[in-house]
């Protein structure tokens, strides 16, 4: 007991001598500290949320339970505070390292984590507690070191302030910045390196508080730190691939990291395949069935002469080749969010080649928005409405981002735009796979006012698929493969896959995907998107 009171009033003194030597100098640059360290450790936290949206699915439960384990784990960080009674500087410079080694290597574990298994949950929630426990325990720490600097009112005043600060910061370069110009794993490997270099910068800070061997031994291991993960963010591309490689069955031809996803192509029998965030999107061997079951059927249902048609998704171009193919086809809009995903289908040679070089045609128009926004604008600006034709191809309801554009709000004004007569075709998953899902889809449209005639096809990527064919008022679902013309119907050249008998019996759905009973997706509920992962996750 006595040389723990000698050893603590010995701190006290050194502090006493601390402060009235350099303590008004310090200040500032630990105030700067918390501005960086409350940068990094809310990254930390959206990194995991991120990265369990990509890999686990992107569901209210996953977000909540990355940030309340995150949240927990920073409480649980701060009350062990208060057991580190001597060595406060030795403590936080350690901690820095500590979150530097495993804050800076998280994402690229879990994406190799991911790869080798299959299974990740365990690993990312282990990591956002140790990471949260971390984070928690520096703040405390360094308040510590401060208390000796000012009262007490201005320290806490200050230091949530500039916490707070940080955390601002962190919101907005997060989806602004670091996702889409250096992607996941550079960003975590970057965050890694800038805690490395604030332990050591805080060597120097606390330099009188520290033992000579202390601060050799931090300053050796936070050197090593620092260019260990330096050289991580100058190769995090490679490192990216190499994890990339073991969740892709096969080689990866192309890669980028877009504002808005993770766009990979691979390459697999004398064909490709495009995965968004990992999930699968077209496989070029198979993907003719997809997409003539998605257009010409519609095509099929109209009228008349197809003259102007709406794309809504579909940035890889393949249901615009298909529209082409209608020469009576006088002008189409294509509407999708990701200008890296249309830029890819004009220059990645293959897909151009696949989708017959759409985007070169000139009476295509291209607008990069939210299809959610631009069809809500183009229906509150009370436009004529216009579109004989309306192809909505947009990825499955994963996520509520996605699922917004599946609610009744979004139907209702998609109506709008609809020419009289005029036919829309939804992308609508899989009747035998998520059964509940495909009919919530049709409910929906049904709920939005459109007639609708459920369809399905056989696409050997995805298994059985399915579409819902709508329009204002009572229409057949067509009986021949064709667009209406003077004299009678132009079928065009080249399908592989319709023909009018098979067209017909798309419209056939056995019993195992007969109609069920579901609630309607409602922009307020988004049921539709628990449902899918819940019917998903017990199909897999």
């Amino acid at each position: 007991m006595g040389d723990v009171a000698r050893d603590a009033e010995g701190g006290r003194e050194v502090g006493r001598e601390v402060a009235a030597a350099y303590g008004p100098r310090r200040v500032p640059l630990l105030f700067l500290n918390v501005v960086i360290i409350a940068v990094c450790g809310l990254v930390y936290e959206l990194l995991a949320a991120t990265v369990s949206s990509y890999l686990l699915g992107d569901s209210v439960t996953q977000f909540s339970l990355v940030i309340g384990v995150y949240l927990t784990s920073m409480g649980l960080g701060a009350w062990i505070s208060r057991y580190i009674n001597m060595r406060v500087a030795r403590g936080f410079c350690e901690v820095q390292l500590l979150i530097a080694l495993i804050g800076g290597t998280s994402a690229p574990v879990l994406f190799f984590v991911f790869g080798l298994t299959g299974k990740v949950a365990v690993v990312l929630y282990l990591e956002v507690t140790v990471i949260g426990a971390l984070v928690g325990l520096e703040l405390p720490l360094l308040m510590r070191l401060l208390e000796k600097d000012l009262q007490f009112k201005d320290l806490i005043s200050r230091v949530l302030a500039l916490d707070y600060v940080g955390a601002l910061f962190a919101s907005l370069l997060f989806p602004l910045v670091f996702v889409p110009m250096l992607g996941l794993v550079r960003t975590a490997l970057l965050m890694g390196f800038v805690n490395a270099v604030v332990g050591l910068w805080a060597t120097s800070l606390l330099r009188f508080e520290l033992r000579p061997s202390a601060r050799a031994s931090l300053r050796v291991r936070g050197v090593i730190l620092a260019v260990a993960l330096a050289v991580g963010v100058i190769k995090a591309e490679a490192l990216t691939e190499m994890a990339e490689e073991r969740v892709f069955r096969d080689p990866i031809v192309y890669a980028e990291s877009t504002p808005y996803q993770r766009i990979v192509v691979t390459s697999a029998h004398e064909s490709f395949q495009v995965y968004l965030n990992g999930q699968l999107q077209l496989d070029a061997s198979d993907e003719y069935r997809y997409h003539e079951a998605l257009v010409h059927p519609a095509v099929a249902a109209l009228g008349r002469p197809l003259r102007r048609a709406l794309v809504l998704g579909g940035g890889d171009g393949l249901a615009l080749r298909e529209l082409f193919r209608y020469p009576q086809v006088e002008a189409v809009t294509l509407v999708d969010l990701d200008p890296g995903m249309t830029s890819l289908s004009r220059r990645f040679e293959p897909l151009a080649a696949l989708n017959r070089r759409s985007y070169e045609d000139r009476r295509l128009t291209v607008v990069n928005e939210d299809a959610f926004l631009w069809v809500d604008g183009e229906a509150k600006d009370g436009r004529e409405a216009a579109w004989d034709l309306v192809v909505v191809d947009f990825p499955d309801p994963n996520n509520y981002g996605l699922g917004k554009l599946y609610t009744r709000h979004f139907y209702q004004r998609l109506r709008a735009l609809v020419a009289p007569g005029g036919r829309v075709v939804v992308q609508s998953t899989s009747p035998l796979a998520v059964n509940r899902s495909y009919w919530t889809i049709i409910a929906t449209l049904e709920a939005a006012g459109f007639v609708v005639h459920p369809m399905q096809v056989t696409v050997p990527s995805f298994g059985v698929w399915g579409f819902g064919l709508a329009g204002v008022g009572d229409f057949a679902a067509p009986r021949e493969l064709g667009a209406p013309e003077a004299g009678g119907r132009f079928v065009p050249e080249g399908l592989r896959f319709v023909d009018s008998e098979v067209m017909r019996g798309m419209f056939v759905l056995p019993r195992d995907m007969a109609r069920v009973e579901v609630e309607v997706n409602r922009l307020d509920n988004q049921i539709l998107v628990r449902r899918y992962e819940a019917e998903g996750e017990r199909w897999r």
